[in-house]
């Protein structure tokens, strides 16, 4: 379970939330009251995040040894370059998640076959145009887009042969279903959107979640365009929960926008501790730059403190303990100093919050380490208290 919820922060939410974001921070009138649940399946994803697997890339083999086993032989020697292609450009080169990049750019289109991913694929243009909408177009992106088109291509159509698509129907189809019918009716009691607002302080751009359960995920929770976002069907009911509230809540700020936010982010660079975690850590977790790094340690602070409110949490010292090899440093300081300051985003956004914490000194280059030795070395007296009063007691 180590690795389970390794949580991809590449992008965030679709283009209106840069609008929401300055429009209704702060305005309680914006902000919804229920959350509207969705689970759908999805051939279109799951095939996108089966080539990480059929690339040979031991990360993800090992969750899917069987898998593996039945397809790569079947591989035909144009597939074999295409896939070693994808994982040259996309993971080794630019250090991004295949499956990660490729759902969020189809994310942005209608297509649910695979004949509807190969026109998209010969028609750039259309989705070129739906992706520009939303706050993760870019032209470095949109470049790196490009130059694995034709690969894509080759391999949806070697998967198009080999009849993924039945394969996918009755093995991977009736998985989701019956996971569907298991947490379907436990969905309504959590209202996610509304605790999301509260403490983002602004407005999501809408109140539906919609669920992608797919098989050929692990070991990512993947956040794609809109609140929407891909879980897996071998999760348990919290982890499902758990991935909900900590996807809706990207991006927690508009860092691209928002001058006052980055200067007073570009102070910590200088923090040693902090920039070991940031440079040296294993790339597949994700989280490769220091801007992708900063925005998913302020998410998983963030959903800390709703994970424990809806009592669906790991307990803060064990899961960065043990989470993505304890590199999220910037998460403990953040949530410690939440707790201190009885952080509410009712008062202050979260990006207020932050700027605050930053020019107070509280969090400032050379505080991170500190703050993470005091955060473990309070679980140590509190096990060394517990020792004692069970000594006491017996």
């Amino acid at each position: 379970m180590k690795k389970l919820l390794i949580f991809f922060c590449l992008f965030s939410v679709l283009a209106t939330n840069q609008y929401v974001y300055s429009q209704t921070k702060n305005n309680s009138a914006a902000l919804h009251r229920t959350t509207d649940w969705r689970i759908e399946p999805s051939l279109k994803f799951d095939a996108l995040c089966f080539l990480g697997v059929l690339t040979g890339d031991p990360f993800y083999v090992g969750y899917y040894k069987n898998e593996y086993a039945e397809f790569e032989p079947r591989l035909t020697p144009a597939a074999r370059i295409a896939l070693a292609n994808l994982k040259r450009k996309i993971k080794d080169e630019n250090k991004n998640i295949i499956s990660a990049f490729l759902t969020l750019y189809f994310s942005a289109t209608e297509d649910k076959t695979l004949d509807d991913m190969l026109k998209t694929l010969k028609r750039g243009e259309r989705l070129k145009k739906n992706f520009q909408k939303t706050p993760y177009y870019n032209e470095s992106g949109w470049k790196l887009y490009e130059s694995v088109r034709e690969d894509l291509r080759v391999v949806l159509l070697f998967l198009k042969e080999i009849r993924f698509d039945r394969y996918w129907q009755q093995n991977v189809l009736p998985k989701v279903r019956q996971k569907t019918l298991e947490i379907d009716k436990d969905l309504p009691k959590y209202n996610v959107v509304a605790e999301v607002e509260k403490r983002l302080g602004f407005a999501l751009p809408s109140n539906k979640i919609t669920i992608y359960m797919l098989y050929f995920s692990k070991p990512h929770g993947i956040k794609i365009t809109g609140t929407r976002f891909i879980t897996n069907v071998a999760y348990p009911f919290d982890i499902v929960m758990r991935n909900a509230i900590h996807e809706m809540m990207h991006p927690p700020f508009d860092l691209s926008g928002d001058r006052e936010l980055k200067e007073a982010l570009d102070d910590l660079r200088t923090d040693a501790f902090l920039m070991d975690k940031v440079m040296n850590h294993n790339p597949s977790f994700g989280y490769n730059s220091f801007e992708g790094f900063i925005e998913e340690d302020s998410v998983q602070a963030l959903d800390q403190v709703i994970n424990e409110k809806f009592k669906v949490e790991v307990e803060a010292r064990k899961r960065w303990k043990t989470n993505d090899d304890g590199m999220h440093v910037f998460a403990i300081a953040l949530y410690s100093l939440m707790k201190e300051e009885n952080f509410n985003g009712e008062r202050e956004s979260f990006r207020d919050f932050l700027i605050r914490m930053i020019h107070s000194g509280k969090l400032k280059a050379g505080s991170i380490k500190p703050i993470n030795d005091a955060f473990y070395s309070q679980r140590a007296a509190q096990q060394i208290i517990g020792r004692e009063a069970k000594q006491l007691s017996s």
